[in-house]
């Protein structure tokens, strides 16, 4: 099950909670209190072994799945996690220390604890989590104040050869974390934070790696003909990615707000076309003050596929998960879609039909809508409503109008010019 932090209350002493996105990992209750567990199997004798990860509520899901990164990697590498934290404690010196030291590993935990957790979603929190732990080394053990502009690009520059778009994260992230550390004084006010300044514009992708070889950063877009020769093609993708494919097309939705779509975000209006209503809080514009839920009018295959899925949705999603989890999350539509490309190599003794149409994500399909919008004349500030992009600066502040009507008008025709495509 995914974690829920009302269960995690309820247990009884002796019992515990399984987060099925992380294998390994449990909360387990006492009678005094809850302690993250990750429980593996050794890769030295093939022995069951747990090593304490943390104390919940002390340490958040977040916190956890980052330590459980680490340590499956540990295992996953040959050492045993376990065996290893007893060495280092019976090799300990039992010399009292000076005193706590402040090194970069506490100073990124503070900022995760005190301000990304309380500001970013859980799955950013995560992910930055994750990025700390995998990505800092032996540079998370270093004294935070004496960390120099050398030592600083030394390990963005690391990072940046194999990995540019990842490693300007970790620079951001990292440069936030120290304005937090200033912030809350924990850093000498004469910190220079030198994340700031390192390698600025110099972090650039080179495009995904496909085959050993990098595809460019050019954005993919689909063409009419391409656009119409998958959509006679789609039945072959399965029910489930054929459906994804079509409200990418026909909505221009991100594939998180399709992948979590419920049933109770779905209404058939005063005009007679059924409405889908996408919360605030389900969409990338979240964190934006002004922003407001997004509304989307269904027409064609988009309110065909929808009405079929409402009526055998489980627990209200329309995208039910298999693997224990409310809903699929959306890189499940990036990896079907890649198993069907010719270049695929994964599971290569299975057989099965290969897409005519290649090199492209369900991603690109939200930009093919939006292209064609364009093509059609849609004007920009109606063709970026409908895709649910916040309008920058003063036009932002301005201009709150819904767009309601021209959603409706624009997306009919959209999904028109879809269906002659289709047919041709």
């Amino acid at each position: 099950m995914s974690f829920d932090a009302r269960a995690a209350k309820a247990l009884e002493p002796g019992s515990h909670l399984i987060v099925d996105e992380y294998p390994g990992l449990r909360l387990e209750k006492t009678k005094t209190r809850h302690t993250w567990i990750y429980r593996y199997k050794s890769p030295l004798d093939g022995n069951m072994r747990q090593v304490k990860v943390g104390a919940w509520p002390a340490t958040s899901l977040a916190g956890a799945s980052g330590e459980w990164e680490r340590l499956r990697a540990l295992r996953d590498s040959g050492i045993d996690p376990a065996l290893e934290k007893r060495a280092k404690r019976q090799g300990a010196t039992s010399a009292p220390p000076k005193g706590p030291t402040y090194t970069v590993r506490r100073l990124c935990d503070d900022y995760v604890s005190g301000y990304v957790e309380s500001n970013r979603s859980g799955k950013s929190a995560r992910e930055i989590s994750r990025m700390f732990n995998t990505m800092l080394g032996p540079f998370a053990t270093v004294k935070a104040e004496t960390v120099t502009r050398a030592m600083a690009f030394e390990l963005i520059e690391q990072h940046g050869r194999r990995a540019p778009v990842l490693a300007g994260k970790l620079r951001t992230e990292l440069g936030a974390a120290w304005d937090h550390a200033l912030d809350a004084d924990r850093l000498p006010d004469t910190t220079p934070n030198w994340w700031r300044l390192i390698m600025r514009g110099k972090l650039r992708s080179k495009g995904k790696i496909l085959l050993g070889k990098h595809t460019g950063t050019t954005k993919r877009v689909l063409t009419d003909q391409e656009t119409g020769a998958l959509l006679r093609w789609l039945p072959n993708l399965g029910a489930t990615l054929a459906d994804a494919c079509v409200l990418y097309l026909w909505t221009g939705a991100r594939g998180g707000e399709i992948a979590a779509m419920e049933k109770r975000e779905f209404r058939v209006e005063r005009d007679g076309i059924l409405w889908w209503t996408i919360p605030k809080a389900k969409t990338k514009n979240a964190r934006h003050k002004g922003a407001t839920d997004l509304r989307v009018p269904l027409f064609g295959r988009a309110d065909e596929v929808v009405r079929r899925r409402m009526a055998c949705a489980v627990d209200g999603f329309l995208f039910p998960s298999a693997k224990g989890v409310r809903h699929m999350q959306q890189k499940a539509f990036q990896t079907g879609v890649h198993y069907y490309q010719p270049y695929s190599r994964k599971r290569p003794n299975s057989q099965r039909p290969r897409l005519p149409v290649t090199h492209w994500a369900p991603h690109d399909l939200r930009r093919t809508a939006r292209t064609m919008l364009a093509a059609m004349d849609c004007p920009d500030e109606v063709g970026e409503a409908v895709l649910g992009h916040v309008q920058p600066g003063v036009k932002g502040t301005y201009n709150l109008h819904k767009y309601d009507a021209q959603r409706r008008d624009w997306l009919k025709r959209l999904s028109d010019h879809l269906e002659r495509l289709a047919t041709v």
